[in-house]
């Protein structure tokens, strides 16, 4: 998967790594003390690794994403690459689309913030433990001050890339449930149904204008049957989102069938005044298929019972 698009749709660009790397008070001071310290890390990344899959196998909540020991040896040679990365002196762009992946994926195997956050606390202690256990004071409480500046950089990268792509996964859904909800149904040649079942807003009555008239283009369509018997409540609004259709539909020089009309709806659409002249209507939708046929000169015969 190319991670890059995050970099856009975050809309990070030098001018903003500059501006993070200020946020966090991350100074070239800060990468020079850690990528002075490389070798010594590298010594200790081993344990460091190991003692941060030590928590996540015995917590069940992030035991369940490594049952596969392929997998875990996998993932721990990428934290020994991450664990080694700190210490590269470096926090450029190219340093932030690797954070910025690392949000991306636990979004896609569905790992929570929270077992992330809890993971990297764990993680900084551990190397908090090692630069105090192998550095002089003064030089350790430096050193802590520097990587932490660091992770808390990158999880704030992860976490924005994560909630970015928890975003588009649920529009990728919400795409998917429109198309289902506004069904083109290609009923014949140049014939086309669309069934409406539910309540109809705004937003979706625009939705079902524009996946309408996608349609009627592509297929180009002569006639588009509406079916509202599954629409609960036809009211003013109702009636002029599917009149503002009808209207666009015929403009692409299609007509259309209102089908589905029960007596109650028929009553209230009167009370109400909603004029359907532009529009051919029929009770039921049998009736609208044969109308619709009869108009791109087709008809339904019944076989020869011979």
């Amino acid at each position: 998967m190319d991670f890059r698009k995050y970099l856009a749709i975050l809309n990070i660009d030098e001018a903003e790594l500059q501006s993070r790397r200020a946020l966090f008070e991350i100074s070239d001071e800060d990468l020079q003390r850690l990528a002075n310290l490389k070798a010594f890390a590298d010594q200790r990344a081993d344990e460091v690794v190991e003692g941060f899959y030590e928590l996540l196998m015995r917590h069940p909540q992030t035991r369940r994403f490594l049952q596969d020991e392929t997998l875990v040896k996998r993932l721990k040679r990428t934290q020994r690459d991450y664990f080694s990365g700190l210490f590269a002196g470096r926090c450029d762009m190219a340093y932030v689309q690797d954070r910025l992946a690392v949000g991306a994926v636990h979004e896609r195997i569905g790992l929570a913030p929270k077992l992330y956050l809890a993971a990297y606390r764990r993680y900084l202690q551990l190397v908090f433990d090692r630069f105090f256990d192998g550095l002089p004071p003064d030089e350790a409480k430096a050193a802590c001050a520097s990587i932490l500046r660091l992770v808390l950089f990158d999880q704030s990268l992860a976490i924005d890339a994560y909630i970015a792509a928890n975003t588009e996964t649920l529009e990728r859904h919400q795409r998917s449930i429109r198309e289902l909800s506004t069904p083109v149904i290609r009923v014949h040649d140049r014939v086309l149904l669309l069934p409406l079942v539910g309540a109809i807003d705004s937003e979706r009555a625009h939705q079902i204008m524009e996946h309408v008239l996608v349609r009627v283009v592509a297929e180009q369509a002569q006639c588009l049957i509406i079916d509202i018997a599954g629409v609960p409540v036809v009211d003013t609004k109702v009636a002029d989102h599917l009149l503002k259709t009808t209207s666009a539909v015929r403009l692409l020089g299609a007509q259309s069938i209102l089908t589905g009309i029960s007596a109650q709806v028929a009553r209230t659409m009167v009370q109400l005044g909603i004029e359907v002249a532009s529009m051919h209507t029929q009770t039921r939708l049998a009736d609208g298929i044969e109308l619709a046929l009869s108009l791109v000169g087709k008809s339904i015969q019944p076989r020869d019972a011979s």
